[in-house]
């Protein structure tokens, strides 16, 4: 697997200012007694009570929580709605046009804040009418803003959707500030926040070499990672792979990285082994309608079935809210099949409604969803 690619030389960044919301506030005061120590073999059990799902409630009376940090990308997202896509050489009218907040960090970001759990994100934005949708979007989600930075000279990320019947999508994405000009050293404060965090949710939107950076540094201070394996069309590393505890793909970029068929469960089953050889000991593999499963090495898969929408409109995001929804679910120290489960109700809300971030799901929404199955 091919190694890390070295950064341009660090240009100075503008940090925007704190931003201190009142929903952040709310959040932090309906959180969770910190977790210590978090391994990824919970032993937690959830007690039979005439609720089952009473234990992703908030308890108002606790005070603080080890955050969600979200190290990645945001971008604008162009949407076109087609009926098709279109052949070689061929101009297609579309049936509308619009530009809505997105990127994978900025979608899980606003997923842990709408789900109301303390989150952070770390990432950039262009100093243009793009990165102001994005960070009022962020901020609409309750997301802790502190370390997005502003770049003066660089354009803000986006994607072109092309959005199908069916809810079905094709995108393109640029960069722009995502991929470019990172400081070749994480700040120090970039890097604390990390260390202080409860979970760290990665993507492979940005370079190689700030997760890499990131990863090492929350597994030194003992802080689970999940890397999304979506975003970038190239090979993880194995330097990142060493310091990933949890891979998330879905069946189309485990073939891909893997360089295998993934169309069967054996032939998931076969690839996430490959996976496992490389030192991840956890892949949360996305199905899409075939829903999910969790490998842990050494154990039984655990098989989490879709749970169906009312009505398809957008699949963009539904994989994100999924991974972020997982990540919230596991720091507040549920069972791995509760964490799915949750996982699976939020991504079934998300494809009901157009859009990236604002399609991430509520916390009432989600637990009002499991209490109707």
């Amino acid at each position: 697997m091919g190694g890390i690619s070295n950064l341009s030389a660090p240009k100075h960044l503008h940090h925007l200012p704190t931003l201190a919301y009142q929903n952040n506030s709310r959040i932090l005061n309906q959180s969770n007694d910190k977790i210590h120590s978090l391994q990824f073999n919970p032993t937690f059990k959830s007690s039979r009570k005439e609720n089952p799902f009473s234990c992703f409630s908030l308890d108002s009376s606790r005070e603080s929580t080890p955050p969600l940090v979200v190290v990645g990308s945001a971008n604008a997202d162009i949407y076109v709605e087609i009926d098709r896509l279109p052949k070689e050489g061929e101009t297609i009218s579309a049936k509308t046009g619009q530009t809505l907040a997105g990127g994978k960090g900025a979608n899980q970001a606003v997923c842990g804040g709408k789900l109301a759990y303390p989150t952070y994100f770390l990432g950039q934005v262009g100093d243009d009418a793009h990165g102001k949708l994005i960070t009022k979007a962020l901020e609409g989600g309750g997301v802790f803003l502190d370390h997005l930075s502003r770049l003066d000279d660089v354009p803000t990320g986006h994607a072109v959707v092309m959005l199908q019947a069916g809810g079905q999508n094709s995108i393109i994405i640029v960069g722009g500030a995502n991929m470019a000009c990172w400081p070749e050293i994480l700040p120090e404060e970039y890097l604390e926040v990390v260390r202080n965090a409860g979970i760290v949710l990665l993507q492979r939107e940005i370079p190689d070499s700030v997760n890499f950076q990131v990863a090492k540094v929350a597994r030194s201070a003992r802080v689970p990672v999940i890397l999304d394996a979506g975003g970038v069309d190239a090979p993880i590393p194995t330097e990142l792979l060493s310091f990933v505890d949890i891979l998330s793909p879905n069946e189309t970029e485990l073939a891909r990285l893997m360089n295998m068929p993934t169309e069967t469960f054996e032939q998931i089953t076969e690839a996430v082994g490959k996976c496992h050889k490389l030192g991840v000991k956890e892949v949360l593999v996305k199905l899409g309608a075939k829903g999910s499963v969790l490998y842990t090495e050494g154990e039984e898969p655990i098989r989490q079935p879709v749970i169906s929408a009312r009505t398809v409109i957008d699949t963009t995001g539904a994989g994100d809210t999924f991974t972020a929804s997982f990540a919230v679910a596991l720091v507040e120290g549920k069972s791995k099949k509760e964490c799915l489960r949750f996982a699976a109700a939020a991504a079934s809300l998300c494809i009901q409604v157009k859009g990236a971030i604002p399609s991430m799901p509520d916390r009432k929404s989600v637990l009002d969803l499991l209490n109707s199955i």
